[in-house]
């Protein structure tokens, strides 16, 4: 593949993707499926690249806040992810053994403590809406093993939307039909081979802040709310 980045930026990424999202709905919107959408993002990256989406829907941004589950060892190795509210989701690669017990039980605590507290630092930000019954979106600024943004969906789902999509600008060759099973459609916009790492389809890819991450959801979710 050509070693040029796919997006520019974050926003260029979301804009692009909300493109596609947008015809996508209009396939079930005319098929009869008329569930008003909300649009998540999973902190911090994916909230830049959700906001255009939600913008393009006129619709809430709100979040999903996962975090990967990781060990001493190999703090950048992924053995299972964790949402804030407790939604745990393990990889194959996880060891029962009686071992390994404490260390996952170590591992899976801090993790979801690192989700709480990020919640906690990004909910002034978030409106108050309910997904049930709703088309719940849910959008990284990219997917290298699925695992956050699966947990992520599964605990949307725990709330009953009508549906569940993942999204996200990019991801591996052959990961869709593994994310499939995990919600109701599958959005991505290039699946290139070689991945290595999302970072390296952008042009810029700076780590956000939580306080850039919390400054997006109310630039969007201030003037939903003032108006409505």
């Amino acid at each position: 593949m050509s070693s040029a980045p796919l997006f520019s930026d974050r926003i260029d990424a979301g804009e692009q993707l909300a493109q596609v999202i947008c015809t996508h709905l209009d396939q079930i919107q005319a098929a009869g499926v008329i569930a008003p959408p909300i649009v998540y993002g999973l902190p911090r990256g994916g909230i830049p690249v959700a906001a255009p989406v939600a913008h393009s829907l006129d619709c809430p941004l709100d979040i999903v806040v996962a975090k990967k589950i990781s060990t001493p060892q190999n703090p950048e190795l992924a053995i299972g992810a964790v949402t804030a509210e407790g939604n745990v989701l393990w990889s194959r690669q996880k060891l029962f053994g009686k071992k390994n017990a404490i260390l996952l039980e170590t591992s899976l605590r801090q993790a979801q403590e690192k989700a709480q507290d990020l919640l906690i630092h990004l909910s002034p930000g978030c409106p108050k809406v309910n997904p049930q019954g709703k088309l719940a979106i849910l959008v990284d600024d990219g997917i290298a093993t699925g695992m956050t943004i699966v947990a992520a969906a599964q605990a949307l789902k725990s709330r009953n939307p009508d549906q569940v999509w993942i999204c996200s600008p990019v991801a591996p060759t052959g990961l869709s039909k593994w994310l499939s099973r995990w919600c109701d459609r599958v959005v991505l916009l290039e699946t290139p081979e070689p991945f290595l790492s999302v970072s390296r389809f952008y042009a810029q890819f700076p780590q956000l802040t939580t306080e850039e991450a919390l400054n997006c959801l109310q630039q969007h979710n201030y003037p939903l709310t003032v108006n409505n």
